[in-house]
């Protein structure tokens, strides 16, 4: 993926909010950055799950490591033939460029309201699991600091272990800059993250308390970011199958129609929890229900309880639940309902195109399916397939909320 060229600058449980609180409308003091779409990303559902369920402290299901084995095997044979196969996922993947250093160094990374800590490769990544990423050198920039006997260690991906020391250096993103980011070296990385060149990694926005760091956490990008804002707050506007943005400090409100509807935050773990009042399948009824989860750009699924996973593949002809894809599955050529969770006193449909990720990868008549089981995680996960669908404020204040718009498609 080339970087990109230029900023677009001047760019949860219970209780609803019922009026928009007090973050300012229009550009001011934030800024906007592009997430740059990845075209070449192969989208492989059984590690998707996979991967979410490592993220959440579950140990994945044996159906799901062997699912993954069988996709990892499968597509290591495939590519010791001489065709390209050309990915036919309706998913992507995404990065923003971060500047670290002086003088700047910019690297692609993963914004992941998912966990906390912002790790990059680097020149003390081992040489065998880098491939192809841009690494941070700390030894070319005069403002790194060294920060002696800090280390940071999370268990996430394909299971394996990332861990490194830590420096502090000058982080900006979208023009929005902290002078002393803690800056996580990694030393060592999980294959996942090795054979995304892609990605140089990770942006953690979740809350403080899930920082890794010892002996003591380090505080967030976002928090550090909290006195240059003009409002303690950033955005997600994201895009199905094209690049979207991420605003930092304003709400742009050129990217939504209608109101912002909020909800409360419960960061007691660390995330962005909330509550969905329901769900509707298609054309059917809605269902009020309490539906507890959390927004995290960093899981791509929309992972929910059970019965509503099995209420909407019992609308699609020809779906099973896949013990060799480790999850919902249905012929391509089926008709895929919409589905619509509650928001406060409003709903938003994610479009049935966003509910089917593409052909899996070995069958290009078998497609997996955009929402999958949460019983894998502990946590019902509004992921990448939900967030989609609406336009997001994410709100720091003493009392965290959850925006949510109709977006300006």
């Amino acid at each position: 993926m080339a970087p990109l060229t230029s900023l677009l600058a001047a760019a949860s449980l219970a209780g609803l909010v019922a009026a928009i609180p007090a973050p300012k409308m229009g550009v001011t003091t934030g800024s906007q950055v592009r997430q740059v779409r990845n075209p070449n990303y192969v989208f492989n559902g059984p590690q998707a799950l996979y991967k979410a369920q490592l993220k959440y402290g579950k140990a994945p299901s044996e159906r799901t490591k062997k699912a993954v084995e069988r996709s990892k095997a499968y597509l290591a044979k495939r590519d010791e033939g001489s065709a390209t196969a050309t990915s036919q996922s309706n998913d992507v993947e995404y990065t923003i460029p971060v500047s670290i250093g002086t003088p700047a160094q910019v690297l692609q990374l993963d914004l992941d309201t998912g966990s906390s800590d912002l790790w990059v490769f680097s020149t003390e990544t081992e040489s065998d699991q880098v491939n192809g990423q841009t690494l941070f050198d700390p030894s070319q920039s005069s403002s790194a600091s060294y920060m002696d006997g800090y280390t940071w260690s999370i268990s996430y991906g394909d299971g394996s272990t990332s861990n490194g020391d830590i420096y502090t250096d000058v982080v900006t993103i979208g023009g929005i800059t902290v002078s002393s980011q803690a800056v996580e070296q990694a030393q060592s990385v999980s294959a996942t993250f090795t054979r995304d060149s892609a990605s140089d990694g990770l942006l953690g926005m979740a809350f403080d308390s899930i920082n890794t760091a010892q002996p003591s956490q380090v505080e967030t990008f976002f928090d550090n970011a909290q006195s240059s804002l003009d409002s303690f707050l950033f955005t997600a506007d994201l895009k199905h199958n094209t690049d979207g943005s991420y605003g930092f400090g304003y709400i742009d409100s050129s990217l939504y129609t209608g109101d912002i509807t909020y909800v409360d935050v419960d960061n007691s773990q660390g995330f962005w929890g909330w509550t969905s009042g329901g769900y509707a399948v298609g054309s059917d009824d809605y269902v009020t229900t309490d539906i507890v989860g959390i927004a995290d750009t960093g899981t791509t699924l929309l992972l929910l309880d059970d019965s509503i996973v099995e209420a909407y593949y019992n609308e699609i002809d020809g779906s099973s639940n896949s013990d060799t894809y480790s999850g919902y599955v249905f012929p391509c050529s089926s008709s895929v309902p919409s589905f619509t969770f509650g928001v406060g006193s409003t709903t938003f449909t994610i479009p049935s195109d966003y509910m089917n990720t593409g052909a899996v990868y070995d069958d290009d008549s078998t497609c997996f399916g955009g929402l999958q089981s949460s019983s894998g995680t502990g946590t019902n996960i509004f992921g990448d397939v939900a967030l989609k669908s609406a336009f997001v404020v994410f709100s720091g204040a003493d009392s965290p909320t959850l925006g949510w718009a109709t977006k300006n498609l």
